[in-house]
């Protein structure tokens, strides 16, 4: 099962969020602020992933994204690419 980023905190009302996830490379976990995610959504499973580039390492790592990840995502502000 993938790990699903979590929002630990946010700065006040409409402030910045940071989502807790890892890499797969290095085993690093760390915060990732909504500008350092992407999101891609796509129509199946296999094409809805979101990504970013382990900040410890530089590893890409992409990671599938469910209904629930994307809403974390979305509602977080990370960037959204959607495909048809």
């Amino acid at each position: 099962m993938p790990e699903v980023p979590q929002v630990p905190a946010q700065a006040g009302a409409g402030g910045p969020v940071a989502f807790k996830a890892s890499c797969p490379e290095c085993r690093a976990r760390f915060e990732l602020d909504a500008g350092a995610l992407r999101l891609a959504i796509g129509g199946s499973r296999r094409t809805t992933f979101y990504s970013f580039t382990c900040p410890d390492c530089g590893a890409p790592v992409r990671k599938p994204a469910g209904e629930r990840i994307v809403e974390l995502l979305t509602g977080g502000g990370v960037s959204t690419l959607r495909s048809v």
